[in-house]
């Protein structure tokens, strides 16, 4: 009986074009954006949609010391940080972290799901009575956390912040407040409002807790993301951010007060019984971070190999989507069948590995590829991924910029 429900469900997303497939891709050290498919024996694929953003999983420095960790500690943690201990990394990259956002503290999570996850529900569970007011569009890990708990929520429209003003006008201003939401939004490529939520949410005595996952690293004084690069930072209370992206390794975090990190340390249960971060893995994000606010190198780069895929882009009449602002280019396709379809012919003919992008991690109609580039790919891997969009739109007959888009210019 289990099995047949199981399996029917399974069917069930198979016929919707929800069923995620995996692309077995291995990954060349030191030529990166370049990975082997599955066997090998083929010429390698670029790769136009990791959230490495900056390359620094390859970098020589993060590799270095996440070896030299390695020999002198070994491979594993021991278990949490209660029970195995902490080991003197942790407390480097925490103080890096606070230092890197301007905060008093930080506390380092196995990853970025799991600091979301956990930090919302030990905050909604510790603070009274707290209602939560969440952007409709923020990703599954925070919404995950705010679900898992029995507290009041309230969901605003997208970057709408007269709707956000309306929602924390209808509670008195004692009430305890959390308003959660992103600084980019990785499936569109746009940039909250930041400062004006920021506004608004102090205005109803408001907690702010930012995700900057997709910001840390590229955005702002030495990347410490959007509200730096807004000069806001010191106004939101809680910045939430990961080193599984800019970074380039795993693992997530929570930058905020001393009391705050302490409560969360001390009541988050997805964070007291999980077992801590490896000691090599540790090393090379503290190494990753420090690179990082050290040098705009990689960051300028990647804007300026962002910049010349979207002229290229435009001249190939590719359909970007004009909701971008960032490195993240959403390409639309809006059909979930072709999307995967092009996807599969821009592998095996042309050596490029996009993964489409179907509901429901993007509404009907919407179906995309969702490109960035890095500061890795050279110009003559930017000009084959616009040429061979073209030639794979074409193919299917998927609609190009100048039809997607007439009706909007018009």
């Amino acid at each position: 009986m289990y099995q047949s429900i199981l399996g029917e469900q399974l069917e069930s997303l198979k016929s919707s074009n929800q069923y995620r497939t995996f692309t077995t891709l291995s990954r060349i050290c030191g030529q990166y954006p370049l990975a082997k498919l599955d066997g090998g024996a083929q010429k390698p694929v670029v790769v136009w949609c990791s959230n490495d953003y900056l390359g620094m999983s390859q970098h020589p420095l993060v590799r270095e010391q996440m070896h030299l960790a390695l020999e002198t500690y070994g491979a594993g943690s021991g278990g949490s940080r209660n029970i195995g201990g902490s080991h003197e990394l942790y407390g480097r990259l925490e103080s890096s972290l606070a230092d890197w956002h301007d905060k008093e503290a930080a506390l380092v999570f196995p990853t970025g799901f799991g600091s979301n996850d956990a930090t919302l529900q030990c905050l909604l569970r510790q603070i009274p009575d707290c209602v939560v007011a969440s952007d409709e569009r923020n990703h599954a890990s925070i919404v995950n956390g705010i679900r898992a708990t029995a507290n009041e929520r309230r969901v605003f429209r997208h970057n709408d912040v007269a709707h956000l003003e309306q929602i924390l006008a209808g509670y008195p201003l004692e009430r305890p407040k959390l308003v959660v939401f992103e600084s980019i939004y990785s499936m569109d490529g746009d940039i909250a409002p930041v400062a004006q939520i920021v506004e608004v949410a102090k205005r109803f005595n408001a907690l702010t807790y930012l995700d900057e996952v997709h910001a840390v690293g590229m955005y702002g004084p030495r990347g410490a993301g959007i509200a730096a690069d807004l000069g806001v930072a010191d106004k939101v209370d809680i910045v939430q951010g990961t080193m599984a992206k800019a970074i380039g390794v795993i693992g997530g975090y929570i930058a905020s007060t001393r009391t705050l990190v302490d409560a969360v340390r001390s009541f988050a249960t997805g964070f007291i019984f999980t077992t801590s971060l490896p000691p090599a893995i540790t090393a090379g994000c503290l190494a990753s971070v420090e690179h990082l606010k050290a040098s705009s190198g990689e960051r300028e780069q990647l804007h300026r190999n962002t910049q010349q895929l979207r002229e290229r882009l435009k001249r190939h009449d590719i359909p970007v989507m004009p909701c971008s602002q960032t490195h993240v280019l959403p390409v639309l396709v809006g059909e979930a069948e072709r999307c995967k379809a092009a996807a599969n012919r821009l592998l095996q003919v042309h050596n490029i590995y996009l993964q489409p992008i179907n509901y429901p991690s993007v509404p009907v109609g919407t179906e995309r590829f969702r490109v960035n580039a890095t500061p890795n790919h050279a110009a003559e891997q930017i000009d084959h991924l616009a040429a061979s969009l073209r030639e794979t739109f074409d193919h299917f007959a998927i609609p190009l910029a100048s039809q997607a888009f007439a009706a909007e210019v018009a």
